[in-house]
């Protein structure tokens, strides 16, 4: 799959790890900013506590079963959106350290959640409605991971996931969300790495 130039110049510039955490960074900012327009602070939500990073852990696990049940698929659009990820990241991620993924899965998923369910969420809810609110701000979720269409289904159906985990356990917490798509995030850079590895 062909990319357009200024994709191919970003994930083949040597300079991967800080131009994809200065992206990623940057929607953290966005949240601020929109969070300030629209009177909806993204930090609100999150609250630091023991019991929020073991359910933001254990959390985790259904994504992870999700991620290796696609990896085994042997459907040809599985294997488009494997492939395509494959030739975006598979040779930047390949070189980074331990550290450095974790520290970009951290970011990333501190940032989308920040943006998504910290500010978009909550504000569209708000305007539309709690059921319009958490579909809508889901699809702009999946929207934003569109590398193919079945790809950005399925990122519309973790980001709901990601939605209801704020309030698993009667609790409210948009740590859990953090902790689930960086934790996420981390392995499915480890399962990319072993995948293109082996081709």
């Amino acid at each position: 799959m062909r990319l357009n130039p200024t994709l191919n110049k970003f994930f083949n510039n040597d300079d991967f790890f800080l131009n994809a955490c200065t992206f990623e960074a940057s929607l953290s900012v966005a949240a601020f900013l929109l969070g300030w327009l629209t009177t909806t602070p993204p930090l609100l939500l999150v609250s630091f506590s023991f019991q929020a990073i073991v359910i933001g852990v254990l959390g985790t696990l259904p994504l992870i079963l999700l991620l290796l049940g696609v990896n085994l698929a042997q459907l040809s659009s599985i294997s488009r959106i494997k492939n395509t990820l494959i030739t975006t990241l598979g040779t930047n991620l390949e070189q980074l350290a331990l550290w450095r993924l974790a520290l970009l899965a951290s970011i990333a998923g501190s940032s989308e959640e920040l943006l998504f369910r910290g500010v978009l969420q909550p504000w569209l809810e708000h305007l539309v409605g709690g059921t319009a609110g958490f579909i809508f701000s889901n699809c702009l979720f999946g929207f934003a991971h569109a590398i193919t269409p079945l790809y950005a289904f399925l990122a519309t159906l973790v980001g709901m996931y990601l939605s209801l985990s704020m309030h698993f356990f009667n609790t409210t917490n948009l740590l859990h969300p953090i902790i689930i798509h960086s934790l996420y995030d981390f392995l499915a850079f480890l399962v990319l790495i072993k995948t293109y590895r082996a081709k």
